[in-house]
């Protein structure tokens, strides 16, 4: 499977998650550099030094694209500051547009009068150079949590560009890419958090390949956290679900530090427990430790544990942050919902009991 192919997978994955329309991504164009001999004169060396410099006027090209229609134009290419991707490109800024008005602005990449049809534009620059951009029919389509996922998104096709769909590259991040789609499926097919949570640590085990997954949630007065979940039979029994207090392990200095903690475990050093001291579990050599989000909290710390050290690539990185987030998300929904349970028959309840007439004066019966 060539890049191209590659990242249409991506941005097929992307447009169900966000329940988007379309899905590009602009690259660099790699034919503006040339690949000459590899011997330059002075003088050539010197025009392509400048020309590297000058990185706003390189021309970015349609490297991939993925549409519930047929109107995107593939040959597209934006120049930096050109419409809403283009700003996006010179300002290496990510950018939202929920109201999208083609008097004011333009995307660029649609033929035809495709473009009027558009109500919402999102896009995050690629670290490296670039931009990938979702749209939608629909206004309002995508929040500030949307962005962030994207961002990350963004942040996963530049870590594995060059290796992209390639030898064991290849497997990891189809698996990757296979175990993101099948979150955002559990997210609309399932309403219930224990066996949301059931579920999603099975998925996070097999498709990192670490031997164990743990969830971890801060208890009402924050001074404590508790074993909610795992992927497999280690702590959790019949009875009550252990509690810790805030300050042990290495999942409670992600609690007060708000803060992921990657160990590959390859530098022979000693592993701090997850829990403390106090808890009895596989010493593990290898971990990954990160906070779930919300409303600027850590609410609860996702763990990945492996018996045996090993290296934690930038993509494995960025796909267990893009799995936190759909975590989060899940319990912001969940929040809501109940929210809106409780308000509900509050607003019924005053709907039936008729507001008290106005006090009337009573009539002078004195003679």
């Amino acid at each position: 499977m060539n890049s191209q192919r590659c990242h249409e997978r991506i941005l097929a994955i992307i447009c169900s998650v966000f329940d988007a329309y379309s899905a590009v991504l602009f690259l660099p164009d790699a034919s503006a550099g040339g690949d000459g001999a590899d011997d330059l004169s002075a003088g050539a060396a010197t025009a392509a030094a400048a020309a590297a410099l000058d990185r706003d006027s390189q021309s970015h090209r349609l490297a991939a694209s993925f549409s519930l229609g047929d109107m995107v134009d593939t040959g597209t290419a934006i120049a930096p500051g050109r419409g809403l991707v283009g700003w996006i490109i010179r300002n290496r800024e990510p950018l939202l547009v929920n109201n999208f008005d083609q008097r004011q602005s333009h995307l660029g990449y649609y033929r035809s009068n495709e473009e009027a049809t558009i109500k919402a534009f999102m896009g995050c620059p690629v670290p490296g150079g670039g931009a990938l951009c979702i749209d939608s029919k629909r206004q309002y389509s995508f929040s500030d949590k949307d962005q962030k996922i994207l961002q990350l998104f963004a942040d996963l096709i530049s870590g594995v560009q060059g290796v992209v769909c390639q030898g064991a590259g290849q497997a990891s991040l189809t698996r990757y890419y296979a175990a993101l789609q099948v979150v955002s499926e559990l997210r609309g097919r399932i309403s219930r958090w224990p066996q949301f949570l059931a579920e999603f640590l099975r998925l996070m085990a097999e498709a990192t390949g670490f031997d164990h997954a743990l969830f971890a949630a801060r208890d009402g007065d924050g001074q404590n956290y508790i074993l909610e979940g795992e992927s497999s039979p280690l702590l959790l029994g019949k009875g009550d679900a252990p509690m810790y207090p805030i300050g042990n392990g290495i999942v409670g200095w992600v609690f007060r530090n708000d803060a992921p903690v990657f160990t590959e475990g390859t530098d022979g050093a000693p592993m701090a427990p997850l829990f403390g001291k106090g808890a009895h579990m596989p010493a593990f050599q290898s971990v990954m430790c990160l906070p779930l989000m919300i409303n600027k909290v850590t609410r609860g710390v996702l763990c990945l544990g492996h018996g045996e050290p090993r290296v934690i690539p930038d993509d494995l990185r960025a796909f267990t942050r893009m799995a936190v987030d759909h975590l989060a998300l899940f319990l912001e929904n969940l929040y809501l919902k109940s929210r809106l349970r409780e308000l509900l028959p509050k607003a019924r309840l005053e709907r039936r009991v008729p507001a008290p007439a106005p006090h009337a004066d009573r009539p002078d019966t004195d003679d």
